[in-house]
């Protein structure tokens, strides 16, 4: 291991990723990526799911590149009587343990809380579903697309005329796996205090719910309900993508004044601070056919490096609506080390997205890739302490 490596701050912390697709497994991730030794444990017959999300190359999945890096891959079948007695060794040995098995399906298998806590008392048991481990729906089947859905984003997301709208991409999942992260680490630093390890419930409907903002408290004490603006907000204005006179966009945000009052003197329409009306965001909000009218007609008369330019100079907010290869040589992405290089034994050099945020101190990093199926079950069993002899009779067994 590099200095570095050894410096992370979660070096020491062993993790058990038990998780499929994708809020469990990117939780994980997020450990591993800070020093945590996280070792994926996935069915003999069949692998995570995300091994076969998206794109591949050369038969080999890219996104599990991503999502399962820095983790050990072995591979057991719970349901087997082999497969249970290993994983309550390995859970003996653990500080984490992260499942996302619909409830009572673990209990079923006699590797219920009960059994974990049993065979390692300080162990945290997070267990990650749709809709959490008790209510009505908690034994239901469920994808982070229904979480964008009962959560009210696909209510308030797209234009006013049109369908609700669901993201092209797992942002409850990812929320969810932001927030599990960050359950682990709270309920990790309880143990530092009592001794002793619990069980974190996770439900994927709750974190988008939290960071849509206030709108349970609008409803509850004025009855309001947030409707759909398309790019426009309700409480600020110009805000909105505009066009530029070379076909490509720009996204523009005021929602602070001095900035919305910026904007309009760079695009010539400084009579419009006057109004009675601009003075609050909600107010240019009520007007924003007004202000989008003059921020769109002026940047439709310029190119995008001359649009950027101007609001740069202007000290006001403006951004490139970038795809990805936009992102891939972005000059602040680039600064930042966002998109970084590693090499993967089978691919090669490999571009993805870096660790989540910087320290100073002890930082984080990409020891490796997302690794074949059950690349480490050996390894990892071996140092448990099976003899070859167990782990051969395992292997017959269909357990490993």
């Amino acid at each position: 291991m590099t200095a570095m490596n050894r410096a992370a701050p979660l070096t020491g912390l062993r993790v058990l990723d038990l998780a499929t697709l994708f809020a469990g497994p990117l939780a994980a991730t997020m450990l591993g990526d800070f020093g945590a030794e996280v070792i994926k444990v996935e069915h003999p017959a069949k692998p995570d799911p995300s091994r076969g999300h998206g794109p591949s190359k050369d038969g080999v999945g890219l996104w599990w590149k991503l999502l399962g890096r820095n983790k050990r891959t072995i591979t057991l079948d719970l349901s087997k009587p082999g497969g249970r007695t290993t994983l309550l060794r390995l859970a003996a040995t653990a500080d984490v343990l992260i499942e996302n098995f619909r409830p009572g399906t673990l209990e079923k298998w006699d590797l219920g809380w009960e059994e974990l806590s049993a065979a390692n008392p300080r162990l945290v048991l997070t267990r990650v579903t749709a809709f959490g481990q008790f209510g009505p729906y908690a034994h239901r089947p469920g994808f982070g697309t229904l979480a964008e859905a009962m959560s009210g984003f696909a209510a308030i997301t797209g234009e006013p005329d049109a369908p609700p709208t669901l993201p092209p991409f797992g942002l409850a999942d990812s929320i969810a796996g932001l927030a599990t992260a960050y359950a682990v680490m709270t309920a990790l630093a309880a143990r530092d205090r009592t001794g002793e390890g619990q069980v974190v419930d996770m439900a994927i409907i709750e974190p988008i719910l939290s960071v849509l903002g206030p709108q349970p408290t609008w409803y509850d004490q004025l009855g309001y309900v947030q409707q759909r603006t398309g790019n426009r907000s309700a409480n600020n204005a110009p805000r909105n993508t505009y066009r530029t006179a070379d076909g490509s966009w720009v996204a523009v945000s005021t929602s602070a004044q001095s900035v919305a009052e910026r904007v309009m003197r760079l695009v010539g329409r400084e009579d419009l601070i006057a109004e009675p009306w601009f003075a609050t965001g909600a107010d240019r909000a009520a007007h924003a056919d007004v202000l989008d009218e003059a921020v769109g007609t002026w940047i439709a008369g310029r190119t995008r490096t001359e649009v950027l330019a101007a609001f740069e100079k202007a000290e006001a907010a403006v951004a490139p609506v970038q795809d990805v290869r936009d992102v891939m040589t972005d000059p602040q992405y680039e600064a930042l080390d966002t998109i970084t290089t590693v090499t993967d034994p089978e691919l090669g050099p490999l571009r993805m997205q870096n660790v989540l945020f910087r320290l100073s101190a002890t930082p984080g990093a990409i020891r490796w890739t997302g690794r074949p199926h059950g690349a480490d079950t050996a390894e990892v069993l071996t140092e448990l302490g099976l003899t070859k002899a167990e782990l051969a009779t395992l292997r017959q067994a269909g357990a490993v």
